[in-house]
């Protein structure tokens, strides 16, 4: 419950700067709008992985950027890592997946 928590947070958080950010993106800002399609991934592909079975018990890391989703984080099969990577390209909005997860 605490890290829903912490992750609810988080999500607040990133759509009260995302408002007071400026709405058109340069090379090195994104937009709000940007922002925030960024943030709605994350928050998709972290729930879709915490309710995988084969994958919550594993702690992985999502971040997106401009569309693109990094997972980082450690598992212990190539399988989970792979299924971490579908499962983040299902997501509507996703332009590529960057799999940095460790094998252990």
């Amino acid at each position: 419950m605490k890290k829903w928590n912490r992750f609810v947070g988080y999500v607040v958080l990133v759509m009260f700067i995302a408002t007071f950010l400026a709405c058109a993106s340069t090379p090195k800002q994104s937009s709000t709008g940007e922002l925030v399609d960024d943030s709605v991934i994350t928050t998709k592909v972290k729930s879709l992985l915490a309710t995988d079975d084969f994958l919550k018990s594993f702690q992985v890391s999502v971040e997106t950027y401009k569309g693109t989703v990094q997972l980082s984080g450690f598992v212990n099969s190539q399988e989970a890592a792979d299924r971490a990577s579908q499962i983040a390209k299902s997501v509507k909005g996703v332009q590529a997946v960057k799999n940095d997860l460790i094998v252990k």
